[in-house]
């Protein structure tokens, strides 16, 4: 396969340490893998994420504040974010959004870091990289004030929320390999419900490896077993499947 985009990945974290460099020079272009975009979860992070983009071609990076790591943020966090968004590598804002899942969350500090991130998403005229968890009815609350261009990374909702969703018009859904698990029924739904020119795919790398290789560590090689799976299901050619992914995610980070 050819012209594969893997518009989510992690590869500045430690899980890659032992052969990040193989990887990326040699292994994942092997592959096909035209493109990634690295998405960024806190500022040390998302300047490893600089790096690597500096070093390869291919490479693109995200910058923002993980709900999960607000936390951790530093005093000056907003300062040193707008640096990292200068940098022609620099293709969106994110990962950013809301995230309940362990019922014990600062949500009020959630939403209002969430709305600043989008506000400063608009001032530099660059997409966000949504993470949304077990908080979907907040975060379509803020997402129709705001209409941001972006993308529902690792979209594992309903079809039916994706439908509401879908009138935000430059927000696009991301699959990993989630779809390709036994209990996938709604992101499955999903997938076959979104408009071709509005879907992309994902690793998630180290993450959220697809069968078979479900609890190992991913890497971008293993978004064919994704594509597959959504090709089936939208009853489209894999290749073809890859390509519309390509052209729809390079369409909006402006690559």
């Amino acid at each position: 396969m050819t012209d594969i985009f893997d518009s989510h990945a992690h590869y500045a974290d430690e899980k890659f340490d032992a052969d990040r460099d193989l990887l990326l020079q040699k292994w994942l272009p092997e592959a096909g893998i035209k493109y990634i975009m690295l998405a960024g979860i806190q500022i040390p992070d998302c300047q490893k994420s600089a790096q690597l983009a500096a070093d390869y071609d291919y490479i693109y990076y995200s910058a923002g504040l993980h709900p999960s790591y607000l936390d951790s943020r530093p005093p000056d966090w907003e300062t040193q974010l707008c640096q990292l968004l200068t940098s022609p590598k620099c293709k969106a804002l994110g990962e950013i959004g809301l995230d309940y899942h362990t019922g014990n969350e600062n949500r009020d500090l959630q939403k209002k870091l969430f709305i600043r991130q989008l506000e400063i998403a608009q001032e530099y005229d660059l997409p966000v990289i949504l993470h949304i968890r077990d908080a979907i009815g907040d975060a379509i609350e803020i997402l129709k004030n705001y209409h941001p261009r972006g993308v529902m990374h690792c979209y594992n909702g309903s079809a039916d929320t994706a439908q509401e969703l879908l009138h935000i018009p430059d927000l696009y859904f991301s699959f990993a390999g989630v779809i390709t698990y036994k209990n996938a029924r709604k992101p499955l739904e999903a997938v076959s419900v979104i408009p071709s020119d509005r879907v992309m795919i994902e690793t998630d790398s180290p993450w959220l490896a697809p069968e078979p290789f479900r609890h190992q560590r991913t890497d971008s090689r293993m978004i064919l077993r994704t594509a597959q799976k959504a090709a089936e299901i939208r009853n489209e050619s894999v290749q073809d499947f890859i390509s519309q992914c390509c052209e729809n995610a390079c369409r909006l980070f402006r690559i």
